[in-house]
């Protein structure tokens, strides 16, 4: 059985010892009921480290940290931007954008964005979950929520805006990627984005409009597919 995996805010020193957080204490004594002397991995974007734990008790755990057992990862390039939807589906694209390996994640609202809020500190909750589970190092940047009008505005020459849209024929490759550059996917709401926005986001030279289906796909479930296409593409190319 493999060692569970626990995000770890601050850096990591080897050899040292810590006091883990009160959640993760609970997690560990209560949900895991571990005990003195079980292994735990802990991981940030430095590396992933065994530790063991030393000290037990009901709201408090310590731990040692023993070797680095994974070294830093390459950061994705790939960044999602998805207008905001209710909440489960909300939920389940942070939860699977992280699995694929986002780098970064920003919520937008657009002219037929009905949700207009989001719970930050449950969506970092379900992005440092998913990290865990995915055997990930790196948790995706959770951007703070931008109108559509200024997020187009300010992507820069060195990005490349791949848009799923639901009117277009063309079906991505890699001859549309450009070297070296950073992608975004951006995924409109339900009902799409107005005439007005369309007639912005293809007036940018950088976006390349993208077919995912002749149908007409949830939101969650096109946030799943423009990203595993992007990322095989990109792998590929």
């Amino acid at each position: 059985m493999n060692n569970i995996r626990l995000h770890y805010v601050k850096s990591i020193v080897e050899n040292s010892t810590s006091l883990v957080s009160r959640e993760h204490s609970h997690y560990i004594v209560n949900v895991m009921r571990l005990k003195k002397g079980s292994n735990i991995n802990f991981f940030n974007k430095e590396g992933e480290w065994l530790s063991e734990i030393i000290s037990i008790e009901r709201d408090k755990v310590e731990v040692k940290f023993l070797n680095k057992v994974k070294e830093p990862s390459k950061i994705s390039n790939i960044e999602l931007a998805i207008c905001l939807v209710k909440k489960t589906p909300m939920e389940i694209i942070l939860q699977k954008a992280t699995e694929l390996g986002v780098r970064k994640i920003t919520p937008i609202i657009s002219d037929r964005t009905e949700v207009k809020d989001l719970n930050f500190e449950r969506a970092n909750k379900i992005i440092i979950e998913a990290t865990e589970q995915s055997n990930q190092l790196n948790t995706p940047d959770l951007s703070q929520i931008i109108k559509l009008k200024d997020f187009i505005n300010n992507i820069s020459k060195d990005e490349k805006l791949f848009f799923a849209d639901v009117n277009s024929k063309h079906k991505l490759s890699s001859k549309d990627l450009g070297q070296g550059k950073k992608a975004s996917v951006l995924i409109g709401p339900e009902g799409d984005f107005s005439p007005a926005e369309r007639e912005l986001i293809l007036s940018k030279p950088e976006t390349v409009p993208f077919t995912l289906s002749e149908n007409i796909l949830r939101a969650d479930t096109a946030v799943i597919s423009a990203i595993s296409l992007v990322n095989y593409i990109h792998n590929n190319h």
